[in-house]
């Protein structure tokens, strides 16, 4: 792992996009700019890393999506978070908080 701002845990973009999606179904770049947003910049989601991970998602049925005009009246296909992805949303958040908590626990050693 690097120091730059797009640097991620491996495996936390799928529970960030499954969380992202569970406000509201959202298009491909809405979703990268929702994280951003929420993150103060702190995470920037590439377009080659968001589509592979939508793609495994709905691969797992954790996402469906459906095509919809946008607020600009153009046609993009929306991601929905279905009942078993908000499963899997419960069981990602659980071990991010596992591992966030170990890691907490390893910095607070002096």
């Amino acid at each position: 792992m690097g120091t730059g701002t797009s640097d991620m845990i491996r495996g936390t973009l799928d529970m960030l996009i499954l969380k992202t999606l569970s406000v509201e179904p959202m298009h491909g770049w809405g979703i990268s700019e929702r994280i951003q947003r929420v993150s103060e910049d702190a995470l920037q989601v590439n377009q080659g890393s968001l589509y592979p991970a939508l793609h495994r998602l709905a691969r797992e049925g954790w996402i469906g999506s459906e095509w919809r005009l946008t607020e600009n009246n153009r046609r993009a296909r929306y991601y929905i978070l279905t009942p078993a992805g908000r499963r899997q949303l419960g069981l990602e958040h659980a071990h991010w908080m596992r591992l966030s908590g170990a890691v907490d626990r390893i910095m607070g050693l002096t």
